[in-house]
């Protein structure tokens, strides 16, 4: 067999975040509780906009596949980081680590490309409100939907390809909490460049188109807002992008802090820092953001709760 398509590692270590157990108890209580906040808030946002018809719109119906992928790339890394802070086995297999990162960059791929669709969404019911309803079609948003994931799994599958052909024989321990492109190239007794190259190239492309897609709707839209002569105005048809704006810049930020470089400026502290953010804490915060910021999110919530409590009267 080809030296370069072998490896002599079976497994890898997970280093985690701390060697202290003090605070390796106080982040699993603390990750336990986020994760917690995270599954209950992204599957309240799917239950409530899957209940309540007025709800029933493109940006609810992008929204709520923003809150599965925010529900499915959590899952992917915290029960693991929960599993590897509460027992002393932090060992995970050659396929589950390689399993772990492809379904990473699926998640967080198809959530910047679906942010672009929310924000392609915005310009138009800001920018176009008249023409919203024909423009933004069902069948238009399905296609959105499908490009958003069809690309991610592309992307991804490229990752795992290049990934997989390299060669480990040294250390087999990951200093990160998870198996992530960069630890993971760090290990590699192979010529990486090609593969950083490749991966630079596929992560460059999905984060550079997402956002000129993002920054010419939003230019747009801040284009019309100063055509509107009322402050009250403005502020009205501002307020209705403000969360995703603010969603989008959180996860960009964390984002192309973690991945827009090459491996030679890993640097452990801040990259799983900036990690833990956009793979544990920004999953929670979405569905904060977009609720309580969010009046018909939160009177849907209210009218879900009152047909429950009224089919309850009547059994």
């Amino acid at each position: 067999m080809d030296r370069q398509n072998s490896t002599s590692v079976t497994d890898f270590i997970l280093m985690g975040l701390t060697d202290s157990a003090e605070t390796q108890l106080v982040l699993s209580v603390l990750f336990l509780l986020i994760y917690l906040i995270t599954v209950l808030g992204n599957s309240g946002m799917i239950l409530i906009i899957r209940l309540d018809l007025q709800l029933h719109t493109p940006m609810y119906f992008f929204l709520t596949h923003l809150s599965f992928l925010d529900l499915s790339y959590s899952s992917v890394i915290t029960p693991k980081t929960l599993q590897n802070l509460l027992t002393s086995n932090k060992s995970i297999s050659f396929l589950g680590c390689f399993t772990q990162m492809y379904f990473l960059v699926v998640f967080a791929a198809a959530e910047c490309f679906l942010l672009s669709s929310m924000a392609y969404d915005r310009y138009v019911a800001i920018c176009s409100p008249l023409h919203y309803p024909v423009i933004m079609s069902t069948r238009l948003c399905r296609g959105l939907l499908a490009g958003s994931y069809g690309i991610a799994f592309l992307d991804s599958t490229v990752n795992e390809v290049c990934m997989s052909r390299l060669y480990f024989c040294k250390s087999n321990v990951i200093q990160h909490f998870f198996c992530d492109t960069s630890p993971i190239l760090a290990l590699s007794c192979s010529d990486t460049f090609e593969v950083e190259l490749t991966i630079f190239i596929c992560a460059g492309s999905t984060i550079v188109l997402s956002l000129i897609t993002i920054s010419g709707s939003y230019l747009s839209i801040l284009s019309t807002i100063l055509k509107i002569n009322s402050t009250a105005g403005k502020k009205k048809t501002f307020s209705t992008c403000a969360s995703h704006l603010l969603g989008v810049t959180i996860f960009y930020s964390t984002t192309i802090f973690a991945y827009l470089k090459p491996k030679s400026s890993y640097s452990l502290g801040k990259d799983q820092v900036a990690s833990v953010f956009y793979t544990i804490v920004i999953p929670m915060l979405n569905p904060l953001i977009y609720s309580l910021r969010n009046k018909e999110v939160k009177s849907a919530a209210l009218r879900v709760l009152q047909k429950r409590e009224g089919s309850k009267q009547l059994k």
